[in-house]
């Protein structure tokens, strides 16, 4: 297949979200939304901008969305795309799409890592609201992965653009293998065009790690994996946020990585997700993800 050239497209060139209260964050990654209330429903205009302004800052933040619900959640959901079943999570009760993220039962917090990535088409947007936050600790740090791509010395791009990653997805309660899929390790961005990372973490965090660079032992996928996250998760690259109860994120998981801090001293913290479907990730080369082994029965 014929490789594909990085045209990299601003989605702000169209002014389409000059209408939007915009902060950035930092230099990179993440911006601050302003005047905007969740819990009503949006025009067609303001849902273009927020996506336009999503794809350009890969990481958006809501402050103070206290009258937002489940119900509404998901209804905001819908109109950013098509809401997304987990395949190995259960959702909130009352819900079809509401993934509850209580520390008390998945613990405080995760390593680096993408959402969903095990799967071919994984996710495009996740989008989290803040309902129980600590007194201290619980932040959230994302990474933009696009801007790692664009860090990385010509050799090291030249040996991970055509290279591939098995991710795979482990059933937490036998062990067994539920899912894995290999992916492209540089992806094209089916919006912005930029190209970007897709690792994972090394070892299992939720059932989900990169088993191996294809052709690589797995020795030397731990050591040219590290490396790339590095890369990845420089502090150039990344944004941290601070919750208050309330507060709203969108990430673009097509162009991120994120992790929690697991800093609360044992405090409660308790998030609530609704994730929208993607498309299935396609390398520089135009060769797209593959699905090796499906859900074992």
């Amino acid at each position: 297949m014929l490789a594909v050239q990085e045209v990299v497209t601003d989605p702000v060139a169209d002014q389409s979200d000059q209408a939007l209260d915009i902060a950035r964050l930092t230099g990179r990654i993440g911006a601050v939304i302003r005047g905007i209330d969740l819990s009503e429903r949006l025009t067609e205009a303001t849902v273009k901008a927020i996506r336009a302004a999503l794809v350009r800052h890969k990481v958006i933040f809501f402050r103070g969305q206290t009258g937002l619900d489940d119900v509404r959640h998901e209804e905001f959901a819908a109109q950013l795309g098509t809401p997304l079943v987990h395949p190995t999570l259960q959702v909130a009760a009352g819900t079809r799409y509401v993934l509850e993220l209580d520390s008390r039962e998945i613990g405080p917090g995760l390593p680096w890592h993408t959402d969903m990535a095990f799967l071919p088409d994984g996710s495009a947007i996740s989008i989290l609201r803040s309902v129980v936050v600590p007194d201290v600790g619980g932040d959230t740090l994302w990474a933009n992965t696009a801007a790692a791509y664009r860090d990385l010395p010509n050799p090291l791009k030249a040996l991970v653009e055509g290279l591939r990653a098995v991710h795979t997805k482990i059933r937490l309660i036998n062990g067994s293998t539920a899912y894995e899929t290999e992916h492209p390790v540089v992806t094209v961005h089916p919006e912005s065009g930029e190209r970007c990372l897709l690792l994972g973490p090394s070892a299992p965090i939720a059932g989900h790690f990169v088993r191996n660079f294809v052709g690589f032992s797995d020795q030397d996928t731990k050591r040219l994996l590290a490396i790339l996250q590095d890369y990845v998760t420089s502090p150039e690259n990344t944004v941290r946020w601070k919750w208050n109860v309330g507060d709203v994120a969108l990430w673009d998981n097509r162009a991120t990585q994120h992790r929690v801090v697991a800093d609360t001293d044992g405090q409660h913290r308790h998030v609530r997700r609704v994730t929208l479907a993607g498309s299935v990730a396609v390398g520089i080369d135009g060769k797209p993800s593959r699905l090796l082994k499906p859900e074992s029965t």
